[in-house]
């Protein structure tokens, strides 16, 4: 059974999401948990600025209360924090999936960040000894999907980061980035794309780096640098800050920005989850704080371009998820396959044997030429087995594929 169940920025705010988020060291820990408790013999651990989801394969045909084991790792009550999350099993988590490693299901539709982040939380999972067959199949045709949904159909979208939507309204708010002093906190995949997108704006980009980092970190071209520990001296000199570090401690706390009074407004931008700025900053003067959760690209989901496109990648996908129930629901019949065949050479051979004993060859050529056709028919039967599966309901292929092995149950008894 694959079963999954997650919250994401349609359930729940970004504060909640910052609870349920997890570290590298806390997922180890955590997926460690679900594989005892739960005897799984597949885990995976997405978790994201936008999502996290928890995705489990087993043996058993009932579905586990996983939301239990989420709750029972944070030490909280799960009757508290169910209307944030939602569960799926088998079609329903497959279907979920495939939609959202191409976007369909990203705060910026369409947007390239989630395919990364399945893939590197693909790579974590296996790194560390946590994926079976299935969630490594599943997850590997999930993204093979994706990259085809991103090379054959266009979504209209003129942003597609969270940066570039925070750009765009600024410059609503009629804002001038062009000269504007900018710190970025965070050298991170998500800190460089901040600081590229801000410099390609006309902005003065300055880059947080760690001081035990400093020598060999390489910060975006036409960016500065500071330390980290000086930022809060910087900080007054900025018009804007962003944050997106996968740091589990504030980067700007409240106590951080209490006593500073700057002379001119200072927009700060926090992308992290869990949260880099401390939320109760909001309620300083000269201050003004966004999360992700401020950047969305929900008008541009439905215009009519979109919605045929969307059409366009869900036909794509259902194709993809196709394929994967194809490989799902044979698992069990590709072994007993590959038995009938070599019964079927076996069988072959015995009433060739004295044939080829007969022909005028040697030792050696005759051996040769028997292993020959050993692969032949054996490629052949193969090939008609997989054809009969191809053209046959599945009920109907099984109950072939069992007359095939009583067949020859039956001559070895006899």
């Amino acid at each position: 059974m694959i079963q999954m169940i997650g919250t994401d920025h349609t359930l729940a705010p970004v504060n909640i999401r910052s609870f349920f988020s997890f570290t590298k060291e806390e997922s180890i820990q955590f997926m460690t948990q679900i594989q005892q408790n739960l005897q799984a013999s597949g885990v995976l651990l997405l978790s994201t600025c936008n999502r996290m989801e928890l995705w489990v394969s087993t043996k058993e045909d009932q579905p586990d209360d996983l939301l239990h084991e989420i709750c029972l790792f944070k030490d909280v009550q799960e009757d508290r924090y169910r209307r944030f999350f939602h569960g799926r099993t088998d079609t329903a988590a497959v279907e979920h999936l495939f939609s959202l490693t191409c976007g369909l299901k990203s705060a910026i539709l369409a947007e390239d960040q989630i395919l990364t982040q399945v893939k590197s939380a693909l790579s974590f999972a296996r790194e560390n000894y946590f994926t079976d067959g299935v969630i490594e199949v599943l997850f590997r045709m999930a993204v093979t999907a994706a990259k085809k949904v991103k090379t054959e159909v266009t979504f209209t979208h003129a942003d597609t980061t969270a940066i570039a939507q925070a750009v765009s309204m600024l410059k609503e708010q009629h804002f001038h980035l062009k000269g504007a002093n900018c710190m970025v906190i965070g050298n991170g995949e998500y800190g460089k794309i901040a600081a590229n997108t801000l410099v390609k704006n006309g902005a003065n980009v300055t880059v947080t780096v760690r001081q035990y980092h400093s020598g060999r970190v390489e910060i975006p071209e036409g960016c500065s640098r500071i330390n980290y520990g000086d930022r809060l001296d910087y900080l007054p000199e900025c018009d804007i800050v962003v944050s997106a570090t996968t740091s589990p401690h504030y980067t700007i706390t409240y106590q951080d920005l209490l006593g500073m009074h700057p002379d001119h407004p200072i927009i700060l931008i926090d992308f992290a989850i869990p949260q880099d700025i401390e939320p109760r900053v909001a309620h300083l003067n000269g201050f003004t704080l966004y999360n992700v959760d401020d950047f969305h690209s929900d008008d541009v989901a439905g215009s009519e371009t979109n919605q045929h496109a969307f059409l366009q990648a869900r036909s794509i996908l259902e194709k993809e998820e196709a394929e994967f129930w194809f490989w799902m629901n044979g698992r069990d019949i590709v072994p007993r396959i590959h038995g009938i065949k070599d019964q079927a050479v076996e069988d072959y051979n015995l009433r060739m044997r004295k044939i080829i004993r007969k022909l005028p060859l040697d030792a050696d050529e005759q051996q040769k030429l028997t292993s020959e056709m050993d692969r032949a028919v054996g490629k052949v039967v193969a090939r008609l087995i997989f054809d009969l599966q191809d053209h046959l309901p599945d009920d109907a292929f099984r109950e072939c594929i069992a007359g095939m092995e009583k067949v020859y149950q039956e001559e070895e008894i006899g």
